[in-house]
């Protein structure tokens, strides 16, 4: 009996096969498959979410550690246009998959880990954005502050003024986000061209203050031979792929309502490493003329703002928390909250894994990990990607290699079908994770293996992706291609 219906690359339940799902312990009006209406964002939509995402705080400030290690500037924007061109691929990978489908990542996790293993990943996901949530909501918290303190004095004076805007500002953080990603879409085309042109205008306002591109551009690095670039290129094109590997990872959430998949593919591919790479000139230039005007360089925008007058304070506080608020609700709220969903889908909505995601984002201190940037960007980034990288080699061979683009909607919705495994885990999936993690994490013990670690992402994705694939050749829950042809009709 056919279950699916596939038409122009997009596959959908059929009426009846919706009907019977409703009635399972799995079923969640978030985890649900797209309807072919609800498949509606095109190109544009995309392009408009990835502006607003890289054009934030840690965005411009990257390029700051790089110089800082010794790279001029040209070789610290080759770096981050290559190492976001690297993550497109993933990205891209993952995200037809998304499209394809119409379903969120914790339902494509069920099918790589089972049931109950899907809580693996999830939740390794989710603790990985709530500590980004908490960190893009104490950077636009500071900015607002910064503005409040010099527009109006007496907030100065103010005790904890600091500590109340951010519990404040993560309030409205929470609020927008737990709306749900289609209810916040006209907040991304609007505030996401204002935020773009507000980037633009600062890059204007340095090149007419600093009469030129400043003193930055025409300084030398210190990794003049090609062992010692090396040596440090590795490492900075690593904390680049880790930067967006995460979303990349999670990338279905966005693109299960793409139209098509050239639509997302078009939204996505020029806007992600040309507007990285654009933030990171304009920081460039910018941080140079700060040098030449006020005789220090000023890498944090906020810090900048007030050297401004008050009308630019205020302006410019409110496209620091625009910008912060399009990171957050977009990039690292969805993931911990969709996987506080999964935990109970029948009991616990997006909106409480919001709340929840909040909550956490408290524990993990923001201001804390960000009393040192660069021990964040280098230390904190490159461990993140001993978690992401596994897993995302586990998505990516599970769906091109492993299942070769097959996949039964109707049963990611039965527990004891055929994505259930031992129990609801994937032994195969457990162990392919373990070892992605376990040998890049050896390099942190052994100093002649820290290659590994300083490129833990790479590595724990290559090493999951094969034990995945040779792991997985010959199981139960594959589908022939005329098991897929059996429940599928095409249009």
């Amino acid at each position: 009996m056919k279950s699916q219906i596939e038409e122009k690359g997009i596959v959908v339940l059929t009426n009846e096969a919706m009907e019977r799902i409703r009635t399972s312990p799995l079923w969640n009006e978030d985890f649900r498959p797209c309807t072919q209406d609800e498949h509606s964002w095109g190109a544009g939509t995309f392009a408009s979410l990835w502006i607003g995402m890289c054009v934030c705080v840690p965005s411009y400030t990257m390029a700051s550690g790089f110089l800082t290690l010794g790279m001029n500037w040209w070789q610290s924007l080759i770096t981050i246009f290559l190492g976001n061109v690297i993550v497109l691929i993933p990205l891209l990978l993952n995200a037809s998959a998304g499209c394809k489908f119409g379903i969120p990542y914790p339902m494509f996790a069920k099918i790589w880990f089972g049931r109950q293993g899907s809580h693996i990943p999830t939740l390794l996901r989710g603790t990985v954005s709530a500590g980004w949530f908490g960190i893009n909501t104490w950077i636009g918290a500071t900015a607002i502050d910064d503005m409040l303190c010099i527009v109006f004095e007496s907030w100065d004076e103010e005790d904890s003024h600091t500590m109340i805007i951010f519990f404040e500002f993560l309030i409205v953080n929470v609020a927008l986000g737990a709306k749900g990603l289609q209810s916040i879409r006209s907040f991304i085309k609007i505030a996401s061209p204002l935020v773009g042109i507000s980037a633009l205008g600062l890059f204007i306002w340095a090149i007419s203050a600093g009469h030129g591109l400043g003193p930055i551009l025409s300084q030398q690095g210190r990794l003049t031979e090609a062992g010692d670039f090396f040596k440090v290129f590795f490492p900075c094109l690593t904390v680049v792929i880790s930067f967006w590997a995460t979303v990349s990872l999670n990338i279905s959430d966005f693109t299960r309502y793409g139209v098509s998949n050239k639509a997302q593919i078009r939204g996505q591919a020029f806007s992600l490493p040309l507007t990285m790479t654009a933030v990171a000139f304009v920081a460039i230039c910018v941080t140079s003329v700060t040098i030449a005007l006020f005789g220090e360089a000023i890498w944090y925008p906020e810090q900048l703002l007030v050297k401004f007058p008050k009308p630019v304070i205020f302006i410019g506080g409110v496209v620091i928390a625009l910008s912060s608020i399009m990171v957050n609700v977009v990039a690292n709220l969805v993931a911990p909250a969709r996987a506080m969903e999964n935990l109970y889908p029948r009991r616990l909505s997006f909106a409480a894994g919001a709340m929840a995601t909040g909550a956490v984002a408290i524990v993990m201190q923001p201001w804390y990990i960000l009393e040192n940037f660069n021990h964040f960007v280098f230390n904190i980034l490159n461990f993140f990607g001993v978690l992401i990288g596994p897993m995302n080699g586990i998505a990516l061979t599970d769906y091109w290699i492993v299942r070769k683009k097959r996949i039964a909607l109707q049963e990611l919705y039965n527990p004891n079908g055929r994505y259930n495994y031992k129990a609801g885990f994937n032994p195969h999936a457990i162990t392919s994770l373990a070892l992605g993690m376990l040998l890049p994490l050896i390099g942190y013990v052994l100093p002649e293996l820290s290659f590994m670690s300083e490129n833990a992402l790479m590595f724990g994705m290559a090493i999951s992706g094969v034990a995945y694939t040779l792991l997985m050749r010959k199981d139960a829950s594959l589908l022939s291609v005329d098991d897929y042809d059996r429940i599928t009709l095409f249009r």
